[in-house]
C-alpha cells in the first residue's frame, strides 16, 4: 500500500497555529460536508501465559476483548475531550476489530470511524485503538506488567478536499 498521488506524508503549514504562531482550533465552517472515513491500527504484545488468559476467556476481570471493544468505541466518541484542538464530531459509525495472534502472543486492534462532516476522523480512529489496547493492558496488568503497546498508526483516510490516503506498509 502506498500514498495516493493526491496526498503525501509531508503536509503543508501546520493548521493548528495562526499567523502569530498561537495555537487555535481550525475553522471548518467553509469546508464541505462529506462522508469521511479513517482506519487505524495497533498492537499489544505480551507473555504467552497472558495471551492464553485472553484467548481462553479466563482473565480474572472477565471478557477482555469484549470490554476493550466497548472502551474503544467510547474512546472514539470522547476524542475531543482528550485532544485539545480536536473538533467534537457527530460520529456515524465506529467498528472495532481484534485479532489474536498466538504465534507472537499479540493482540491486534483496528478501528474504522465514519462521519458526515467538515473534518476528518483520523484522531477518533487513533484514539479508539489506543483506548482499546489500554483496556487490554488494564485488564491484564496483574498477570503481566511488561506488555508493550506498539505500532499505533493511521492506515487510511477518505473524504474531504484531500481525498483518499493509504499508508505505505
Amino acid at each position: 500500500m502506498s500514498a495516493t498521488p493526491n496526498e503525501t506524508d509531508t503536509a503543508g503549514p501546520l493548521t493548528h497555529f495562526d499567523a502569530q504562531g498561537q495555537a487555535h482550533m481550525v475553522d471548518v465552517a467553509g469546508k464541505a460536508e462529506t462522508h469521511r472515513v479513517a482506519r487505524a491500527a495497533g498492537s499489544i504484545r505480551m507473555q504467552p501465559a497472558t495471551f492464553e488468559l485472553i484467548a481462553s476467556g479466563q482473565a480474572k476481570k472477565g471478557d477482555v476483548i469484549g470490554i476493550a471493544r466497548i472502551a474503544a468505541i467510547q474512546g472514539a466518541k470522547r476524542t475531543s475531550d482528550l485532544v485539545p484542538l480536536c473538533h467534537p464530531l457527530p460520529i456515524t459509525r465506529v467498528a472495532v476489530e481484534f485479532e489474536l495472534d498466538a504465534a507472537t502472543s499479540t493482540v491486534h486492534c483496528s478501528a474504522q470511524v465514519e462521519t458526515l462532516g467538515r473534518t476528518g476522523v483520523e484522531m477518533e480512529a487513533l484514539t479508539a485503538v489506543q483506548v482499546g489496547l489500554l483496556t487490554v493492558y488494564d485488564m491484564c496488568k496483574a498477570a503481566d506488567r511488561g506488555m508493550v503497546i506498539t505500532n499505533i498508526r493511521v492506515l487510511e483516510k477518505r473524504g474531504g478536499k484531500s481525498g483518499e490516503w493509504v499508508a505505505a506498509v
